[in-house]
C-alpha cells in the first residue's frame, strides 16, 4: 500500500479510496490507476482500477466488460463495473496481493530461479488455458502479475488492444510496457497467442534478472533457453506455453497451479510484504470527508 497523491481521487464511485497499490514511483508504470478502497458503509473492501492517464476510456471499459463476463482461471477477477463514459472503472474483492515490481523491491531484487519457475509455471497455465478457448490476455508484463499467497493472477487484461485500433503503431501510448509488447504488436499488428507468449518471456526475465529486456548472459542458465526462445523476433518461433509449463515445472499436474488450494512457496520478505499489506488494510480508516465521486 502507498500513500495517495494529490491527483488521486478520494473517491471511485460508492467507494473511498485508502491508499495506492502500485508506488508514485514504481519501476515500471501499470498499465492502470489501482486503489485498495472500501465501501462507504465501511464494510466492502475493493480494489478498484481506472485508466491509466491518457489512455482511451472507451477502449479501456470495452476491455473490462469483457473480463467481467470471463470466469477464466490465473485471471484476476471484475466483479463490478461503474463509472460514466469519460470515468469507467471496474473493482473486486480485495486480497492480498503484490505486483511483481513491488515483489522484487521488497525481496531486495530479482527472485530465486525456484520461485521465479514457480511464477512463470503458473501464469504459463493460465495462458494455455486461455488460449485453447481462442482468449489472448494482451495485457501481461510484470506490473500485472499480482502475486498473491495462493499464486500469481493476470491483472489488465486487454491493455494492448485498449491502446490503439489494430494497425496503429503502439510506441509511446498509455499503460503499455513497450519491453513487454511483441514486436509486431509494437508495429500495430493485430494481438495473438503468440504476443502473450513474448510477454510472458518478459516477464520471466523480469522476475529473475530485474529488467524486462537483460542481456541473455545475465538470465541465469537453466532459464535462459526459454526466455531467450519466448522472446523471438520470430512469432512462430515462440514456445507454446504448455511447452513453459513442462519445462519450468515437468511433472507438475496440468489444471493445479492456478487452483492451488494451499498457500505456494515465496520468498520469505515477499510473503511478509504481503502480510504487512493485509494488516494496513484492515487498519484503515476511512477519511473524514472524501468528497469527490467518479
Amino acid at each position: 500500500m502507498h500513500g495517495l497523491q494529490p491527483a488521486d481521487p478520494p473517491r471511485v464511485g460508492e467507494y473511498v479510496a485508502l491508499a495506492r497499490l502500485d508506488a508514485a514511483r514504481s519501476p515500471r508504470v501499470p498499465p492502470e490507476r489501482r486503489y485498495l478502497a472500501r465501501g462507504a458503509d465501511g464494510e466492502r473492501t475493493v480494489l478498484v482500477s481506472l485508466p491509466a492517464p491518457g489512455a482511451d476510456p472507451a477502449r479501456w471499459a470495452a476491455e473490462a466488460r469483457w473480463v467481467n463476463q470471463l470466469n477464466q482461471p490465473g485471471f484476476w477477477p471484475v466483479a463490478e463495473l461503474g463509472g460514466t463514459a469519460a470515468f469507467p472503472w471496474h473493482a473486486s474483492p480485495y486480497q492480498p496481493a503484490l505486483p511483481l515490481t513491488a515483489a522484487l523491491t521488497a525481496h531486495g531484487g530479482p527472485l530465486p530461479e525456484g520461485a521465479v519457475r514457480a511464477i512463470g509455471a503458473a501464469l504459463a497455465e493460465t495462458l494455455a488455458s486461455a488460449h485453447v478457448l481462442g482468449i489472448t490476455h494482451a495485457g501481461v508484463c510484470p506490473a500485472a502479475v499480482l502475486l498473491t499467497a495462493y499464486g500469481p493472477l493476470l491483472a489488465c487484461f486487454g491493455t494492448v488492444r485498449a491502446a490503439a485500433p489494430e494497425g496503429t503503431p503502439r510506441a509511446g501510448l498509455p499503460g503499455v510496457d513497450q519491453e513487454c509488447l511483441a514486436p509486431e504488436h509494437l508495429a500495430g499488428a493485430p494481438v495473438d497467442p503468440r504476443g502473450d507468449v513474448y510477454a510472458l518471456g518478459a516477464v520471466l526475465a523480469y522476475a529473475a534478472t530485474g529488467h524486462a529486456v537483460p542481456e541473455r548472459s545475465e538470465i541465469p542458465a537453466g532459464l535462459r533457453p526459454l526466455v531467450s526462445a519466448c522472446l523471438s523476433r520470430d512469432p512462430d518461433g515462440r514456445p507454446e506455453p504448455a511447452r513453459i509449463l513442462a519445462e519450468l515445472a515437468p511433472g507438475a499436474a496440468y489444471g493445479t497451479l492456478t487452483a492451488a488450494a494451499e498457500p505456494v512457496s515465496l520468498p520469505g520478505r515477499v510473503v511478509a510484504a504481503l502480510a504487512t499489506q493485509s494488516a494496513n488494510a484492515l487498519a484503515a480508516e476511512l477519511p473524514t470527508h472524501p468528497t469527490e465521486v467518479r
